[in-house]
């Protein structure tokens, strides 16, 4: 029986392999860190004492201690702290201490997700059992049956639920939730830095909904927010609540010595800089792990990718199905086979998990001693949440972050400093936002009549008011206005979208089932739900086979194929309003609302992993008008270049321009895009625009206005630190084999860097 190896004996055995260290092109080392310790709070409740020494614990970290003094003292306060640091008792110790000690007191969890919020209720359930006391805790969301609905709303002393519920099926019926909002002392906001985005911009209204409503029943509850490591939690935490917070960063929680292991596959066409495909490198690494018993999670971008790689991992047991120690995990999944891998996980039965980003929030899966990254995830935010995974006790591990193709992934692979010194990300919202204030106006005037001198959160809406009297929404009497429409406006707003006119995606893949099971802006329909085009949902793919546009219906159908798609638009831009001016060297860089129209062309079938284009077909789609912010950057047309240069020279540089947004603006590549013009219709010089997706904006352009310059140069040092000749998918995006465009762009940006 061959011996199976310890991950550090492995590790030194890959020191010494020159095939593997021609691979690594980084390995950072975190040491290990001891715990910091306070005494349990003089003041926290007996039973709260006793039932956390049942669980073996003596003492607090630290950042567990000065959330419970804040929390006692009123303040609001947002705890930012690694995986498996024990936040969720930053929140669990002072509310459970709360009603210990009042019994008619309330708290509100807000989860992002129904998984999330079932996760924490076994692990609130197993602390409430300890103090032998009865407090009633539930879960409120879609899944609660009727006949415990009422008693949730009567009785319930914690009720988690998700932002979603709490704006559909809470606020509009407060009147049934009397008991909540009179004794509302905690509002619990998990995972803060998921809220981001049109999604945490819809999020912060919700609140402030919740606010006025808590007002008006007489509550000012505290909020206790908790979140993954971000550039600005505190700012974050004020701008969704509206309300002072105090910011706990110092982590208590000891940590073991983990390896990070920065992983470039290697280049198998010179000439077009194509390297080997980062899923084939994750599927021989993870092999090598799972021989060597070493517990291993892989985290992959879609569905298609899991399962590839499930399959291919369940080879090295040549049991195939039979055997239970590899597994998948994504969306989609039913509950109860998810619970079934998370306990397999924990219990160590489970010795590779690979998963799509669904185990990247605080599921509790226990412990692992490997994690492997399948690309980067999109943001700082995540990726340390994913390597967190890996030593969530005190033990060694390992984090291998394997990079693809792409310009972002090659510049991290180069630049391990951006991933490992928490580059410069922000989570932003946008509460300005017009169309999502109305929105949500609207419900607030549902929920509860304004008064003729009332505010809605920081703002001053009375003229907005009077805007949807003369729609016929609202009526004035004296010295209030008042909801008259027979229509219930939250049934109307999906949070995930800034569109008020959105496409509903319906499954039926089985007849006698057809089901809603998304919804999608009518502006990323254009690209995203045009027939034939492959919808991914919950990480199965599913095609479209009919989109009926006057209707803002897409009907889909579950497939297996090997491809994506991706679709042309044709854009025409035009400036409505120039607000913001000023100077870059030689350029002019403006902000300001703009009007999109896009007229969506051809889509092309792309295979996962070569992204070798398979097929193509037409899309006839009407075109489409968005009204948005942007930010663009004018300059003089360069000697030298001729218009159809000039235009390929562009389209490199914008395709790099785009690729480094993520690196200081945190959002999804989807939630703004660049676009060259050769000669713009605004001013007729050549111009790069950087625009939101979303009706109205939701503020990354007004950011990008103040980072031209960093962008322009992190571009340009990407460009030419590319080892390609003439340019590829790692830098300038797929390249022409006849013109080689690469030199044309870094000259390019060096003049509108430095104005040469």
């Amino acid at each position: 029986m061959i011996r199976k190896k310890k991950l550090p004996e492995l590790l030194n055995e890959w020191k010494t392999e020159p095939d593997m260290m021609e691979r690594i092109e980084h390995w950072h080392t975190i040491k290990e860190k001891p715990a910091a310790y306070a005494d349990f709070p003089p003041a926290m409740h007996d039973s709260l004492k006793a039932a956390l020494r049942k669980k073996g614990i003596e003492q607090l970290y630290t950042h567990q201690r000065e959330a419970f003094d804040l929390a006692e003292n009123g303040k609001s306060f947002t705890a930012v702290t690694p995986t498996a640091s024990g936040k969720s008792y930053c929140y669990h110790l002072p509310v459970l201490h709360k009603i210990l000690n009042d019994p008619g007191a309330r708290a509100l969890y807000l989860f992002p997700t129904k998984a999330l919020a079932q996760d924490q209720k076994s692990d609130l359930h197993d602390l409430i059992e300890k103090t032998e006391q009865d407090i009633l805790s539930y879960t409120y969301d879609g899944d609660t049956s009727p006949s415990i609905r009422t008693k949730v709303r009567k009785a319930g002393q914690i009720v988690m639920t998700n932002p979603d519920m709490l704006h559909s099926a809470i606020l509009p019926h407060h009147t049934k939730w009397v008991s909540l909002f009179e004794n509302l002392h905690y509002i619990v906001i998990d995972e803060l830095h998921t809220y981001k985005g049109v999604f945490g911009t819809h999020v912060a209204h919700v609140i402030r909904r919740l606010k006025r409503i808590c007002e008006f029943y007489g509550s000012n509850p505290v909020f206790i927010c908790t979140s993954a490591t971000i550039a600005n939690p505190k700012e974050l935490a004020e701008n969704l609540t509206n309300t002072e917070h105090v910011l706990i960063d110092q982590n208590g929680a000891p940590a073991g010595k983990k390896h990070i292991v920065f992983y470039n596959p290697p280049i198998i066409h010179p000439t077009f800089g194509v390297r080997r495909s980062a899923v084939l490198e994750v599927r021989d690494l993870a092999t090598h792990l799972v021989k060597q018993g070493i517990q291993t999670i892989v985290f992959a971008k879609s569905r298609v990718r899991v399962e590839m790689l499930v399959t291919y991992l369940q080879a090295i047991t040549k049991t195939k199905l039979q055997d239970d120690s590899i597994k998948g995990y994504r969306g989609g999944y039913l509950p109860t086979e998810r619970r079934a891998i998370e306990k397999g996980l924990r219990d160590g039965t489970i010795k590779c998990v690979v998963s799509t980003n669904a185990l990247e929030l605080g599921v509790d899966i226990g412990q692992l001693q490997a994690c492997i990254m399948t690309g980067y995830p999109g943001n700082i935010a995540s990726a340390w949440q994913q390597a967190g995974r890996a030593g969530r006790r005190q033990d060694e591990s390992l984090v291998v972050y394997v990079a693809q193709s792409t310009a972002l992934d090659q510049y991290i692979i180069n630049h391990p400093e951006y991933l490992l010194d928490q580059s410069p990300e922000e989570a932003r919202i946008h509460p300005e936002n017009i169309i999502i204030l109305m929105d949500h106006l609207k419900c607030a005037s549902f929920e509860l009549p304004f008064r003729t001198d009332d505010q809605y959160g920081e703002f001053d809406v009375q003229e907005l008011l009077e805007y949807l009297q003369e729609q016929g929404v609202l009526v004035r009497t004296s010295d209030r206005w008042h909801w008259m429409s027979d229509r219930f406006p939250a049934h109307d707003i999906s949070l995930r979208s800034a569109s008020q006119e959105n496409v509903v995606i319906i499954d039926q893949s089985v007849p006698a089932d057809t089901r809603v099971i998304g919804e999608m802006d009518r502006f990323s329909a254009l690209t995203l739900l045009h027939e034939e085009a492959i919808y991914l949902h919950q990480g199965t793919q599913f095609q479209v086979e009919i989109l009926d546009w006057e209707e803002k219906k897409a009907y889909v159908r579950e497939v297996d194929v090997d491809y994506f798609t991706d679709a042309n638009l044709a854009i025409e831009l035009k400036v409505m309003s120039e607000d913001k001016t000023k100077k870059l060297h030689e350029a002019d860089v403006q902000y300001g609302d703009i009007a999109v129209l896009a007229m969506p062309t051809i889509f092309k079938k792309i295979r996962f992993d070569s992204h070798d284009n398979i097929g193509s077909g037409p899309i006839s789609l009407p075109a489409e008008e968005l009204h948005t912010s942007s930010t663009w950057l004018s300059f003089a047309k360069p000697e030298g270049f001729s218009d159809s240069e000039l235009s390929d020279t562009m389209t490199g540089a914008a395709y790099a321009i785009e690729s480094f947004i993520p690196i200081f603006v945190q959002c999804d590549r989807r939630d703004v895009h660049v676009v060259p013009q050769v000669k713009s219709t605004h001013n007729d010089l050549p111009s790069f625009f950087i625009h939101d997706s979303y009706p109205g904006g939701i503020g990354i352009s007004e950011r990008i206005y103040d980072l031209w310059q960093p962008l322009l140069d992190k571009a340009q040092q990407h460009i030419s630190e590319c080892p390609c000749l003439d340019g590829c998918p790692s830098c300038i995006g797929a390249q022409d084999a006849a013109v080689s465009m690469k030199s044309h762009v870094i000259k390019l940006l060096n003049e509108l860097r430095r104005g040469e």
